[in-house]
């Protein structure tokens, strides 16, 4: 019985097979068992509630992929990504709401797919600009330019000038019906679900990819030691330059796809606290893994829901406690980060591959 589910047999034949994602049948079952779930179970049998906690978990992935492409896969700390995200969030919006679009492109619904794609390019280009200084400084020098760049965008461009366009004060509302793909409005939480899993699938399986790729060996190797990789030949400030260009790509199209999921567009919702988030979700998921940020996202955004949870049960006894859940989740944020680099430093998506290690070698897992 055992022997259909181990991956026994003749494999890595060619090149193109030894760098298959899925290689057995087996794998590939899991695969579509996956897929049925995303876009078939969850949507089909979860409340809005829920469907709300996947749609932020959603957006937590998308936001720490580019933490994970520069700290995990290309060495280069970061503690200001939640710029880029907010120069993503308010180039959709400014597109959308105030970029007088042809008649035919609202009536397509095609103003806020075509913002999405140029978010992430301006974010892009703008976290190069920050990404410059990596060509000479790194280390600590590096944390305090990404910090800049959190205070630089956050609190003096977009709060002082940007937030003031159109004299909306300091948010944009985004009405029901503004967002809008083809024919259909997003506005309910299982549409915001389907756009969710839609970009998570496909910016997951862009990185997946890109770190197998030759820019992503060379952002492996400058990782490992960037002295060695210049000797090698890698052009380490291009493929730096590319790894922020790559990283606030993403963080755009996070930043795009919140948009579609909140009332209000302002600054408060990119602080430098979020940041610091998104570095803990990659610590606790697991650095230099895509399996980590998937893994700590799920894990960080349950943890502080079933947090919430019972501190609403304990106001009952406890009223000030409610008060102070802003303390409490900070808290608790700082003793999981503790936990992790105490107990379990290479995070939980380490444990998941011996996890699956046990179960493909089992009965022979000792």
């Amino acid at each position: 019985m055992s022997a259909k589910f181990l991956p026994c047999g003749v494999y890595h034949e060619d090149y193109k097979h030894d760098h298959a994602f899925w290689q057995t049948k087996f794998v590939k079952g899991k695969m579509i068992l996956l897929f049925l779930l995303t876009f078939v179970f969850i949507p089909m049998s979860a409340g809005s509630y829920w469907l709300s906690v996947c749609n932020q978990i959603g957006y937590t992935v998308l936001c720490a992929l580019g933490v994970q492409l520069l700290i995990g896969y290309t060495g280069l700390i970061t503690l200001g990504h939640a710029a880029f995200v907010a120069v993503g969030a308010y180039t959709s919006t400014l597109l959308v709401l105030q970029f007088h679009w042809p008649q035919f492109f609202l009536d397509w619904g095609l103003a806020y797919p075509f913002s999405i794609i140029v978010a992430g390019l301006t974010a892009g280009l703008w976290s190069v600009l920050f990404g410059l200084p990596s060509a000479k400084v790194k280390g600590f020098y590096l944390i305090l330019t990404t910090m800049a760049a959190q205070f630089i965008t956050v609190d003096f461009i977009l709060t002082q000038y940007v937030s003031q366009i159109g004299g909306r004060g300091q948010a944009f509302s985004l009405p029901p019906g503004t967002i809008k793909i083809g024919p259909w409005i997003i506005d309910d939480e299982v549409k915001v679900y389907y756009l969710m899993a839609v970009l998570v699938t496909l910016m997951v399986f862009a990185l997946a990819n890109l770190v197998r790729s030759r820019p992503g060996r060379a952002w492996i190797a400058i990782r490992d030691n960037d002295i060695s990789a210049e000797v090698m030949g890698i052009n380490i400030v291009w493929y730096k330059l590319l790894a922020f260009f790559v990283a606030g790509f993403m963080a755009g199209i996070a930043g795009a796809f919140w948009v579609s999921n909140t009332a209000a567009l302002s600054p408060e919702h990119f602080t430098w606290s979020w940041s610091l988030w998104l570095v803990g979700v990659i610590l606790i998921g697991g650095v230099g893994s895509v399996d980590g940020i998937i893994f700590g996202s799920i894990f960080m955004v349950l943890v502080m829901e079933l947090l919430q949870m019972a501190t609403i049960y304990l106001g009952d006894f406890f009223p000030q406690l409610m008060m102070k859940f802003l303390y409490v989740k900070e808290s608790a944020f700082g003793l999981a980060i503790c936990a992790f680099l105490i107990y379990e430093p290479r995070g939980l998506s380490y444990r998941w591959w011996q996890i699956k290690n046990y179960f493909n070698l089992w009965p022979f897992s000792y």
